[in-house]
């Protein structure tokens, strides 16, 4: 059965039915497959947009906090070969199907992760040449919690609010290193005002369900410790009216093609 990417919830492009509680979808056009559960949290077209914008080179280093299944750290890896992606998430049962991810796309060599908050940041500092992160949308007690543990963790604040995630981001990466982050349009002010001073050269990319509509998501990357001005650029519209998808989210999303901010 063939489905396409979706912005929302469905986000395959092609899936498999395990007979299980798991599916196995297919991003970049097959050359990344994911094994997911079939109900609760599963990987978005948010991924896939954060992962392309990572402007990374082989042999250096990128931190994701909040790793879930490892969608956007094996597609970043597929993208950037010789790349060394790392990543955390506080829930046990993410992290071993993360793992068990990696191993099915025989990317272990450059991809691992580990269980981890983004409030734990006891270790060393200004690490990574590069941090992505794609916090809960949702602020706690402004929406109904998702019934599923793994969804609900993903889509809602809980013990770690947007201020602790951005926290998170400057802890770790270099000075001069990006931040890429991607979040509700309709709450970037809160992300901007918490990059405020720490991070600057800010790059604003809305992306527009079609042209001529408001934009539901923006990506928004910027530089540790840089000062230069914010930027809006001109966006990417991901559908069209006469196809499921433009052609330009239709090479990010299958061909793999990188998102220049």
């Amino acid at each position: 059965m063939t489905q396409p990417l979706d912005e929302n919830n469905n986000n395959h492009e092609l899936v498999r039915n395990t007979g299980s509680d798991t599916t196995i979808d297919d991003f970049l056009g097959g050359s990344i497959r994911l094994i997911q559960p079939a109900d609760g949290y599963r990987v978005s077209m948010d991924t896939v947009m954060l992962a392309a914008t990572v402007p990374a080179k082989p042999g250096q280093t990128v931190l994701e906090g909040g790793v879930g299944s490892a969608g956007a750290a094996l597609c970043l890896a597929r993208r950037i070969p010789g790349v060394n992606v790392y990543g955390i998430d506080v829930q046990t049962e993410m992290i071993a199907l993360a793992e068990q991810n990696i191993a099915y796309n025989d990317l272990g060599d450059f991809v691992s992760v580990e269980e981890g908050s983004v409030l734990d940041r006891s270790g060393p500092q200004a690490r990574f040449d590069h941090v992505m992160i794609n916090p809960p949308y949702l602020a706690k007690g402004k929406a109904v919690r998702p019934p599923a543990e793994n969804k609900g963790l993903a889509h809602m604040d809980s013990t770690a609010n947007l201020s602790d995630w951005i926290k998170f981001c400057v802890h770790n990466a270099k000075n001069g290193g990006t931040i890429s982050v991607v979040y509700r349009a309709d709450r970037m002010d809160e992300v901007i005002a918490r990059l405020y001073r720490r991070v600057g050269d800010l790059k604003i990319m809305p992306l527009w369900p079609r042209i001529g509509q408001p934009a539901k998501r923006v990506i928004i990357q910027g530089r540790k410790g840089m000062h230069g001005a914010a930027q809006m650029l001109p966006g990417l519209a991901l559908h069209s009216d006469t196809e499921r998808y433009t052609p330009e989210a239709r090479e990010v999303l299958w061909d793999g093609k990188a998102l220049n901010l």
